[in-house]
């Protein structure tokens, strides 16, 4: 989720309190940084399991033990660890796709390498599909993040800390109009993520049961924040749109540098700047404010492209990451895409994403639903050549292939190849070993880790330990009548 932000936690004494002139020419400065495309990034989330018993939690002596070991790891990516103690891995900036598949590839080689030493292993799931959200980080931020989502339902806590996702990275675009023009990326980045919402969708379970979601994940992103989780509105330009949406949601939290932050209600950033109360913000505020804010697509200066589930097997991961930078990277792809995904305007119809009926849709049908298949078909067909023509390796383009043939042509996801919720204990749900070792085409076998070696007694469930912050049960949100957005 990008939450670690490094540096100071206040604003310097001597820091010049910010203008809203002066905040939206930074947010238009840096939000779109236009160019021609060339890099490319990927953030991986893995929910973190028992190899041999997932419906178990695992003890947190064991899992920072655990943590230890991966930290030590020379890895190219950084690393952090979220809320719920779900991995993350966020690559560098790659010159080009390959650079990109090969480095995060040894990357996750030397991570599952070293979680199996100690019986673990990472699990591709959008949703942790046995286990109530449990908060094992207590930093002052996390504690003003739930204070504040709680206003509005269960829902935060469980994207906190059960929740995991393929977060995509790509250049924001051409100054120049065109199939890579900078507007046209961000139009195509609204209509073609509920395209890849359904065919990746990876998380019908909740707390041991089916939701009626195939992604439960982007329903509680649905679900989390009236306005911190919405797209901008449409009508505006992007530049002039976003900064707008910035500063007009509301301030999550206002950092200080000892005590709790504190943790206002209704206050706007644009309200903050006009009252300098409870103080003057500062451009470290808005920087702050702005990884607060969680749309479905994410101007960074890139484009971070947020919808997608994790994905399950060794290679999984790959595939959301090659398709989406070959249909907005490469000119004919991208043109072919847009025209196929356009009509899905209307559908969407004028709510912002992801609270319309296209991304409700997507979120509970996946490609069941006929207009998202047919649009599915169009991209994921368009995508295979363009992954020649960008030098793609074999490995990766039949890892693509693979997944169109086994999903996208049949109009199924990846949820819909999970058990019924009966197949929920033990190791049911992952009876198919791909979902965890099965062999990778980049790395070959994921590394046996030899024998487990324990330090302490099997993990076992508990009913909350003192040192997990646990709430009330998050309850599963209730699938929209056909055609109706989710409702918040």
């Amino acid at each position: 989720m990008g939450l670690d932000i490094p540096g100071a936690t206040g604003s310097r004494p001597d820091a010049v309190p910010l203008d809203e002139s002066g905040a939206e020419d930074l947010l238009r400065g840096i939000c779109f940084k236009t160019g021609p495309p060339r890099t490319v990034g990927v953030e991986l989330e893995w929910l973190i399991h028992d190899r041999e018993r997932p419906d178990l939690p695992v003890g947190r002596e064991r899992l920072d033990r655990a943590v230890e070991a991966v930290r030590a790891l020379p890895l190219s990516a950084a690393l952090t660890f979220e809320p719920g103690g779900q991995l993350e891995l966020s690559s560098q900036p790659a010159g080009s796709l390959m650079e990109c598949v090969d480095t995060t590839a040894a990357d996750l080689a030397a991570v599952r390498a070293s979680l199996g030493a100690a019986g673990l292993v990472p699990v591709g799931l959008g949703v942790d599909p046995w286990q109530p959200p449990r908060r094992r980080l207590r930093e002052p931020r996390y504690e003003a993040m739930e204070a504040a989502l709680d206003r509005a339902g269960p829902a935060g806590r469980a994207m906190m800390c059960t929740s995991a996702s393929v977060q995509v990275c790509l250049d924001a675009g051409e100054e120049e109009p065109g199939p890579l023009g900078y507007g046209r990326r961000w139009q195509l980045a609204h209509l073609l993520g509920a395209v890849l919402v359904a065919a990746f969708a990876n998380s019908p379970f909740q707390q041991g049961r089916r939701t009626g979601w195939r992604s439960t994940r982007q329903s509680l992103w649905a679900d989390l924040d009236p306005g911190r989780t919405l797209a901008p509105g449409c009508g505006r330009a992007p530049r002039e749109a976003w900064a707008a949406h910035v500063l007009d949601t509301t301030v999550l939290c206002i950092r200080c540098d000892e005590g709790p932050w504190d943790v206002p209600e209704g206050l706007t950033f644009r309200e903050w700047i006009r009252t300098g109360s409870p103080r003057p913000p500062v451009q470290a505020d808005l920087d702050y404010h702005l990884t607060t804010l969680f749309p479905p697509i994410r101007p960074r200066g890139h484009l971070e492209l947020r919808m997608i589930d994790a994905q399950s097997g060794p290679d999984g991961w790959l595939v959301p990451l090659a398709v989406a930078t070959a249909l907005f990277d490469d000119p004919e792809a991208a043109e072919t895409v847009y025209r196929a995904v356009k009509p899905l305007a209307e559908t969407a119809g004028s709510p912002a994403a992801p609270r319309n009926p296209l991304w409700a849709t997507a979120a509970r049908e996946g490609l069941a639903d006929p207009e998202l298949r047919a649009a599915a078909t169009v991209c994921f067909g368009a995508a295979l050549p363009a992954l020649e023509r960008m030098g793609a390796s074999g490995a990766v383009r039949d890892t693509v292939a693979a997944f169109t043939d086994r999903y996208v042509a049949r109009g199924r996801c990846p949820a819909d190849d999970l058990p019924e919720p009966g197949d929920l204990t033990g190791r049911g749900l992952l009876t198919d070993r791909s979902l965890l070792t099965g062999p990778s085409l980049l790395t070959g076998p994921v590394p046996s880790a030899g024998p487990v070696v324990t330090t302490g007694p099997v993990d076992r469930p508990t009913r909350g330990p003192e040192h997990l912050a646990s709430g009330p049960p998050t309850t599963p949100p209730t699938p929209p009548r056909p055609g109706k957005a989710a409702s918040a």
